[in-house]
């Protein structure tokens, strides 16, 4: 049945954190310092329903804080932080408990905390509370950042248990062969959807619904040796009986135990995890960087000032007596670190940030192994954009601006900069919320010619406000766009941001055409289709427009910079389409994902089509004649037939429905294929990829029994207009007075085996008996459009709705009892939810990690910066704490027409005669020829023919002599500005085919 109070708001993130998530209404949160860091860890862990976060920061909110501190507003400045920052987070989820604390962080204080997270502590301070902490068994983070670096630690204690370590469900494969040997060899069937290798070694799995070798049903879990993609190695089986066939391989989890170092020995000895080997020496210079700092502001009270070479050294000086045992240092690093280590940016705090709230769900949850227990993180590379060296103590010296902490690290000018750019943000969902949050902070578009222009189709949903941090329950139904340009107004009302509710596709050319995207600096991609993405990246290519892309995966996300002439362009991926062959979901299921696609069909052949069916019926008078002989008519029968007079009889029709679906067929299609029936002699036809169904037999008082026949009879009486009734024990009473006939098999039924739908038998059409039906319908239909009490439209078509509880219901009781029928595992309520209704998880983690990443590679657009090693495409698994930075892939080339050319390249045309008409296409022609040397034999836009070389002379003059929107307009294509054409030429081989620059012709 439905999941908890709190499933439609937390839905997408309980399919991350699992059944762990119940956990977090119930735990006690600190966050010790409240400036951009522990803003992100606050936020973070408000929206996911921590149950009581407590917020500590003894300092006043200032000027300089709002660089990066998204909550403080105008008048927060001169109050507590901590206090400031409480009113704005109690607004963020009424179910979470928010206070303020101000006084010291005592032991008795500490005690009743589950996490205590420290953001600004002095080193001192983190010492003792890590002490503390560790011999209390409280789970104990350091998060800081200083600049374009950051620092994390976790310390869970010496036995910290992981209930539930892996990132996704355990996998399940049929069993094809078992072998009887020492050790036995399992062969298992690929799914549809399998990459890889479904197992690895010293997995632990069980089996179910093996037939012969039965000795392996009910074991306890087996570790397995992986031979390859298909075949693993288990215990000893020569003495179990011979496998006959069938069964299911299911892998199993089991909790881990972890030990960590309290943070006193963990600094000498420190345990760093990196994405790569070849990091770890970095990762050792900011560890000893970071200590060098805490002296030199111990020694100093203050950081090092901004580009000041004194400070700097004095900071490497120190590095170096600390990082005697610590291995190599290297100087580099630790002088460009503590140079900008009086830098607050606000995409720095958001990775860090988000990394550490997520280190705090996993030490409330149990779900996901803990970071163990150093990492480091920085993207020191923007101080190598090409002037940025040359940066001076004036140049980054304070102003008393709001941007103080940025201008600490890129100086004024680029400040200045930042404020006249353009960009557009495509998505106000999840990440879209946190590239907005950051750019407000950071003051994109924030001068008197900046633009920020949202755009968004959708609106604010109850289940968005888990992770989307720009809206508020107040906001539900509101434009998402609209919604999220008014908090970014509040946050920073400077910034010049437009809302638009468009999509950005083909059906919207003419409003977002070439010109609106080269007047762009940029676009940050925050959409969540894989379809909507690639159309973004190819109008960026063909604009030449910088575009950052985004996206996340629950624990996982993405970052990808496509910036002109400079980098490879991002290449579409392939979309999940989630399909199955026919006769593997109507007949020989084998997973549970068969089954609850079967289920999604199921819902849409019962409450949804033939209510379309009759409709059109009843409103078309010319419907039957339009109708083929044959099953549409019969349907339409059918459900006038069964149309109900009463909530029992809708209760009546899905007992039946249900005893045709678990028994008859079932029974029908074992009557064709008995359980011994053999393909060939010797070889059984139940095996491999063929699970043996057996039937169900109705009980009333099974609750998956009942449970499907109250959610069909509530779907079937909804279709009807027929109130419903949810009383199970009435339910039942009708359900015991039910009597149906015994189920007699048809002889001569023939069923599909292959993995296609096959075009069904052609049956004579008995005329005699259409002439009949549709006569009866002719009448029946007549009678109903005299009928007072009959409602048009008849019927009520139901569409499926993955947040209708009903429609889950109906969708996991109709699955599980198939499952049922051919032994496979069943899934909860919740596992159906997301299988069935495709949805993606998610979690406010991830999306403000990769929110930050991409923030950091606008800075590099904005520089301008022209050298590829200073940008970064980004990978992050918040469930492991990966985070993979790398160089992104050059552009490539090719040779055409004798010289060199990249995929950013292309041919640009003036198409405007001097009549001001678009030009004809022998102009174009002669233009190639005369611009480049080029005989064009074939010319094309899109698939419209506009000449062709081969064709006779008479239909080539027609072609050279019509203007370009003229052959739009007989092409019947929409009307463009911007044409881009395509064209073969003489002599060119067939490599050129998809190797040339394409043409692009601007009309009037």
């Amino acid at each position: 049945m439905a999941g908890s109070e709190e499933e439609p708001r937390y839905s997408r993130q309980m399919y991350v954190l699992g059944g762990g998530a119940r956990r977090l209404p119930g735990s006690a949160v600190l966050v010790s310092g409240l400036r951009g860091t522990g803003a992100q860890v606050a936020t973070a862990l408000v929206l996911a329903g921590t149950g009581r976060v407590v917020l500590h920061d003894c300092g006043a909110a200032c000027t300089a804080d709002r660089t990066q501190q998204f909550l403080l507003g105008e008048s927060d400045l001169g109050q507590n932080r901590a206090k400031a920052s409480q009113r704005a987070l109690a607004e963020l989820n009424p179910c979470v408990v928010v206070e303020a604390h101000t006084g010291e962080l005592s032991e008795a204080f500490l005690a009743s905390f589950q996490v205590v997270v420290l953001t600004e502590s002095p080193l001192e301070e983190q010492l003792r509370i890590g002490d503390f902490c560790h011999a209390q068994g409280i789970c104990f983070i350091v998060a800081d950042t200083k600049g374009l670096a950051g620092q994390l630690f976790c310390d869970f204690g010496e036995r910290f248990v992981v209930d539930d370590p892996a990132e996704e469900d355990p996998v399940s494969a049929a069993v094809q062969h078992i072998s009887q040997g020492s050790p036995g060899v399992v062969t298992c069937m690929g799914t549809e959807n399998s990459r890889g290798r479904l197992f690895h070694d010293g997995d632990l799995v069980t089996f179910s619904g093996v037939q012969g070798m039965t000795e392996l049903n009910g074991q306890e879990p087996i570790p397995v040796h992986v031979l390859d993609a298909f075949r693993l190695e288990i215990s000893d089986t020569s003495s179990f009986s011979p496998y006959r066939c069938g069964g299911l391989v299911s892998q199993v989890q089991r909790p881990r135990e972890c030990s960590h170092e309290p943070l006193r020995q963990a600094l000498k000895e420190p345990k760093i995890q990196v994405a790569n080997p070849e990091d770890l020496p970095r990762s050792r210079s900011l560890h000893v960087a970071f200590q060098a700092l805490h002296t030199f502001r111990r020694e100093q009270r203050r950081l090092p000032r901004p580009r000041a070479p004194a400070d700097a050294e004095r900071v490497l000086e120190l590095a170096r007596s600390l990082g005697a045992q610590q291995g190599p240092l290297d100087e580099g690093i630790v002088r460009s670190f503590a140079s900008v280590s009086a830098g607050e940016l606000c995409p720095v705090a958001a990775v860090l940030g988000a990394l550490a709230a997520q280190e705090v769900l996993k030490a409330v949850t149990g779900k996901f192994l803990p970071l163990g227990q150093w990492l480091y993180f920085d993207a020191l590379e923007c101080l190598e954009l090409a002037g940025a060296a040359q940066l001076t103590e004036t140049d980054c010296a304070p102003r008393g601006s709001r941007y103080d902490g940025q201008i600490a690290v890129f100086g004024a000018n680029f400040q200045e900069k930042l404020g006249h750019q353009k960009y557009l943000v495509v998505g106000a969902g999840a990440i879209g919320c946190e590239l907005l949050k950051n750019f407000a902070m950071m003051g994109l578009a924030a001068g008197p010619d900046g633009e920020l222009i949202v755009t968004d189709m959708d609106t604010v949903a109850l289940s968005n406000l888990h992770r989307q941090f720009l809206y508020r329950s107040a906001d539900i139904s509101e434009p998402k766009s609209v919604v999220a340009a008014a908090a970014v107004q509040r946050m920073n009302p400077d910034v010049r941001v437009t809302a638009h509710q468009n999509q950005v596709g083909p059906a919207t050319e003419m409003l977002y055409r070439d010109n609106f995207f080269q007047h762009l600096d940029g676009v940050a991609s925050a959409l969540d289709t894989i379809e909507a993405r690639t159309y973004l990246e190819r109008r960026c290519l063909r604009c030449h427009t910088p575009l950052l892309d985004s996206g996340t995966e629950g624990t996982q996300g993405n970052v990808l910079a496509m910036v002109p002439s400079l980098t490879k362009p991002l290449e579409p991926a392939t979309p999940r389409d989630g399909t199955f062959p026919f006769c593997t979901l109507r007949h020989f299921p084998r997973t549970i994902q068969h089954t609850l696609q079967w289920a999604r069909d199921e819902f849409e052949g019962l409450f949804q089509l033939p209510a379309e069916q009759v409709n059109q019926f009843m409103e078309d008078p010319a419907f039957l004649e339009q109708q083929p002989p044959g099953k549409v008519l019969e349907q339409v029968w059918d459900s006038l037939r069964e149309r109900p007079r009463d909530w029992q009889d809708c209760v009546r029709w899905a007992r039946r429905h249900w005893q045709s679906c678990y028994h008859d067929v079932i029974t029908q299609l074992l009557h064709i294929y008995p359980p011994e029936h053999e393909t060939s002699p010797g070889v059984p036809f139940w095996a491999g990829d063929r699970s043996c169904p057996h039937p169900l037999t109705f009980n009333p008082d099974n609750n998956t029994h009942l449970d499907y026949v109250l959610a069909a009879a509530h779907l079937f009486a909804q279709v009807h207009r027929v109130p419903p009734c949810r009383d199970r024990a009435a339910i039942q009473a009708i359900l015991r007075g039910v009597v149906l006939p015994p189920f007699v098999p048809q002889e001569g039924l023939q069923i599909p085996l292959t993995e296609e739908p096959t075009e069904e038998a052609q049956v004579p059409t008995d005329y005699k008996q259409l002439t009949e039906l549709t006569q009866d319908l002719v009448q029946w239909r007549q009678e109903l459009l005299g009928d007072e009490k009959a409602q048009a439209p008849l019927m009520e078509p139901i569409h499926f709705e993955k947040d209708n509880d009903v429609h889950i219901d109906f969708i996991t009781a109709a699955s599980n009892l198939r499952a049922e029928n051919y032994g496979i595992s069943p899934a909860t309520w919740m596992m159906s939810k997301r299988i069935a209704g495709r949805i993606v998880p998610a979690i406010i983690t991830t999306t403000a990690a990769v929110a930050g990443l991409a923030c950091l590679e606008v800075y590099k657009l904005v520089w301008g910066c022209q050298d590829l090693s200073c940008y970064r495409n980004s990978n992050i698994n918040l469930s492991t704490c990966l985070l993979l930075r790398v160089q992104p892939p050059p552009v490539p080339t090719y040779r055409y027409g004798g010289r060199e050319w990249s995929c950013w390249d292309r041919l640009e045309m003036q198409a405007v005669g001097a009549d001001g008409q678009a030009m004809t296409v022998q102009v174009v022609l002669d233009w190639l020829q005369r611009t480049h040397g080029w005989t064009v034999t074939m010319l094309l836009c899109g698939d419209t023919v506009l000449y062709d070389s081969k064709a006779d002379a008479e239909t080539r003059a027609l072609q050279q002599a019509q203007r370009l929107s003229e052959n739009l307009e007989d092409a019947r294509m929409p009307k463009q500005q911007d044409l881009e054409l395509l064209y073969v030429c003489e002599g060119e081989d067939a490599e050129a085919e998809d190797s040339r620059p394409p043409l692009l012709c601007s009309l009037p």
